[in-house]
């Protein structure tokens, strides 16, 4: 947690005041991690697979499969998108586990991701609809919901954004009262400052909200992109 409130802290500042969170620098080596898994696993690819390859060809294999059954066989172009996205928020969302702020409990991260779907989804809307083709959906089905269309539009960034947001911030709450709690709680049974009680009992919730919730938000965030776009195109 951060030095003020649940925010993220400063970790160290720029010229001119430019202050560099603990968001900024843990992105920065998530994405880190990417860029060398993907130099890493590339690397003298064989035609019989083996080690690393066939880890690389399944995740391969698996995005492309899965933006197949969601977009269908004419959008599999999107699969890299699609696997960047879901890979850098699954690690975003798990950074808890190794003791490190999550990124995305910061709704900077949240809602720049998810003005990234939004921007996809009307520009991929208009190259394949074209421009009066594709605001014309928004006299559908009667032109007085016009308004409203466009207010379920402007919607969109804000549900994905403060969804995920809301999943990992609320996780990282909990977890700091339990911390908190088991803290206080050692000192009341026994007298003694070490809170020891904090360590094994929170690894059941730190599966929980950490791993668990944090793999099936970065799939949800990742199927609904990939829905709104198809939708936006078909």
């Amino acid at each position: 947690m951060g030095t003020e409130g649940f925010g993220p802290r400063v970790v160290f500042e720029l010229g001119n005041g430019i202050a560099i969170t603990e968001t900024v620098t843990v992105t920065w080596f998530i994405m880190f991690v990417l860029v060398a898994f993907s130099i890493l696993a590339t690397r003298n690819l064989q035609k019989v697979p083996k080690g690393m390859q066939i880890i690389t060809e399944g995740i391969v294999d698996g995005i492309n499969g899965l933006t197949k059954q969601t977009m269908g066989e004419d959008k599999v172009g999107f699969a890299p998108y699609v696997g960047t996205l879901l890979l850098f928020i699954m690690l975003a969302n798990i950074a808890g586990l190794f003791g490190i702020r999550p990124p995305t409990a910061d709704a900077n991260t949240t809602i720049g991701l998810a003005m990234m779907t939004f921007f996809m989804i009307h520009g991929f809307g208009v190259i394949s609809k074209g421009v009066l083709g594709y605001f014309k959906g928004f006299l559908e089905p009667m032109w007085f919901l016009l308004p409203l269309n466009i207010i379920g539009e402007l919607a969109t960034p804000i549900s994905l954004g403060f969804r995920l947001f809301g999943n990992i911030v609320g996780g990282m709450i909990i977890m700091g009262l339990l911390y908190g709690a088991l803290g206080g709680l050692t000192t009341f049974l026994f007298g003694i400052n070490v809170p020891f009680m904090q360590v094994g009992i929170p690894a059941f919730l730190h599966i929980y909200f950490d791993l668990f919730a944090g793999l099936l938000q970065s799939f949800i965030f990742t199927m609904l992109t990939m829905v709104f776009v198809s939708i936006a195109m078909d």
